[in-house]
Formats: structure tokens, C-alpha cells, sequence
């Protein structure tokens, strides 16, 4: 294949999950109503922890940067399929593919670190209750979202200017429904050795250290849990970690089913439609957890109900 500079690529063929005509009204239907409750279960959940003060805590703090970034996520990946299906056309700009990749990293690891974050706060608060306000304080939280940003900022932004160095082949198509790094550094025609060493290490850095901080707090969480004498007490606890454990879960446990897909499976097809449990249906499923599991949540939403209800 003869290579051609970036500067001449104009646009990617972004494959999707099938070829199938019969199949794309039924995946556009499935993405669209995906969507659609990915976005209003977040925003609601921003909006029920916006209208009761009870809680504007640390925790519910968190969660709404969480449905923030959830929301952010699903808007950077799934609208540009929706209209390549309603158009049937499978181009994406270069410009906007770059765009992808550089927001869906962003996201990706402010997600990373919230959930981080959301384990060091359950931490403080079940083996540090009495300090807890003074440890958790508005000023801290802040800083930890910030720091989340930035950080995120910096390795999206890394990565980007990486790919921007390499040239491209003429085979321009890409087997996913979004623009994914891996899938574009295949592309290339270029060195891509420090490419792919720079994601290893990112990955180490930006993906292992959230997860080790999360491991950290709930091995200490565990252990504290269990030398409580009273079974309520136990109860208690486990009960304020329950939702965030089953999102962690959901989203590291997608996260690696799409590595050991991509590693194991030849066939790219395969690869994108592990990529759907990692990049939507985690996102989509949040707010359910969070608002069924949590007693708080549940109780801020039927308050939210019944004042809507109540207005003229």
C-alpha cells in the first residue's frame, strides 16, 4: 500500500457492527433508545442531587461529575453513528475522528478517576467517620475533580499529538463505531513503536493507579467493616459501598473484557461489539444502580416527584 501523509487524509470509514442492511434500522433503534436513557437517567440524577440539599455531600458530589462525564462519553461516540446510519454513510472527517479520540480519552479517564475518588470518600467515611468532615471538605473535592481534569487533559492530549505525526495508508476504514486509538494506530503506515509503548504506559499510569487507590480503600474498608461488633453497623456500611461497587465493577470488568477481546480475537467485528460494554452500556446503566440501590437517592427522587406533581 502506498502511504500518504495525514495531511492528505481527508476522512475514515468508520465500519460500525455490521454490514447487514436488514440489521442497521434495528441497531439505530437500539443505540438511539441507549442514548436517550443514558442522558436523561444521568441528567436526572444531576438534577435530584441538585434540588435536595440533603445531599450536597462529598459522595453525591462525586456522582453528579460521574453522570457529568457519563453523559460527555456517550454524546462523543454515539450521535455520529445514529446519523452515518440515517444517512448510510460511514464517513467521519479527520477532524472529527481526532476529536473523538481526544475527548473519549478525556472522559474515559475522568472517569478512572471518580470512581477513584468515590472510593477514597467512602473510605474516610467508614474508617475515619468522625474526621470525615474535615478531611472531605468542599475545598478538597474540588481539587480532586480538577486534578482528575487536568490530568485527563494531559494524557488525552498526549496521545493526540502522537497521532497527528503519523502518516496513514490508503486503507482508511476503521472496524468500529467510534474512532478508537488502538484501531487508528493500526492504520498508520508510519513507526508506530512509540505509539503503542506510550499507551502500555498510560494505561499503567492513568488506568492502574485509580484502580490500585480503589483496591487500597476498600481492602481497608473491608477490614474495618468486619471488626464492627454490631451486624447492623456491618449492614450499614456495606450498604453505602454497594452501588459504587457494582458500577467499579461494571466499568473495569467491561474495560477488561474489550482488552482480553482484542487480544485474543482475530476478527475486528468481535472487537467492536466488546467495545459497546465498555464505551455505552456501562453509562446507560449508572443511574439505575445508584438510584435502586441507594435508599438517599430514591427518597430525593420521589420528593423531586412529588413536587413536580404538586405545580400548577
Amino acid at each position: 500500500m502506498e502511504p500518504r501523509n495525514q495531511t492528505a487524509v481527508s476522512e475514515f470509514l468508520l465500519l460500525g457492527l455490521t454490514d447487514d442492511p436488514a440489521l442497521q434500522p434495528i441497531i439505530f433503534a437500539l443505540f438511539l433508545s441507549m442514548y436517550l436513557v443514558t442522558v436523561l437517567g444521568n441528567l436526572l440524577i444531576i438534577l435530584v442531587i441538585g434540588s435536595d440539599s440533603h445531599l450536597h455531600t462529598p459522595m453525591y458530589f462525586f456522582l453528579s461529575n460521574l453522570s457529568f462525564t457519563d453523559i460527555s462519553l456517550s454524546t462523543i461516540t454515539v450521535p455520529k453513528m445514529l446519523v452515518n446510519i440515517q444517512r448510510q454513510s460511514k464517513t467521519i472527517s479527520y477532524t472529527s475522528c481526532l476529536t473523538q479520540v481526544y475527548f473519549a480519552l478525556v472522559f474515559v479517564g475522568m472517569e478512572n478517576f471518580l470512581l477513584a475518588a468515590m472510593a477514597y470518600d467512602r473510605y474516610v467515611a467508614i474508617c475515619h467517620p468522625l474526621r470525615y468532615t474535615v478531611i472531605m471538605n468542599l475545598h478538597l473535592c474540588v481539587l480532586m475533580i480538577l486534578f482528575s481534569l487536568c490530568i485527563s487533559i494531559v494524557d488525552a492530549l498526549l496521545h493526540s499529538l502522537m497521532l497527528l505525526r503519523l502518516s496513514f495508508c490508503t486503507d482508511l476504514e476503521i472496524p468500529h463505531f467510534f474512532c478508537e486509538l488502538a484501531q487508528m494506530i493500526k492504520l498508520s503506515c508510519s513507526d508506530t513503536l512509540i505509539d503503542n509503548i506510550l499507551i502500555y504506559i498510560a494505561a499503567c499510569i492513568f488506568g492502574g493507579l485509580p484502580l490500585s487507590g480503589i483496591i487500597f480503600s476498600y481492602t481497608h474498608i473491608v477490614s474495618s467493616v468486619l471488626r464492627m461488633p454490631s451486624p447492623e453497623g456491618k449492614h450499614k456500611a456495606f450498604s453505602t459501598c454497594g452501588s459504587h461497587l457494582s458500577v467499579v465493577s461494571l466499568f473495569y470488568g467491561a474495560a477488561f473484557g474489550v482488552y482480553i477481546s482484542n487480544e485474543v480475537s482475530d476478527s475486528p467485528r468481535k472487537t467492536a461489539v466488546a467495545s459497546v460494554m465498555y464505551s455505552v452500556v456501562p453509562q446507560m446503566l449508572n443511574p439505575f444502580i445508584y438510584s435502586l440501590r441507594n435508599r438517599d437517592m430514591k427518597e430525593a427522587l420521589r420528593k423531586l416527584i412529588s413536587r413536580t406533581a404538586s405545580l400548577p
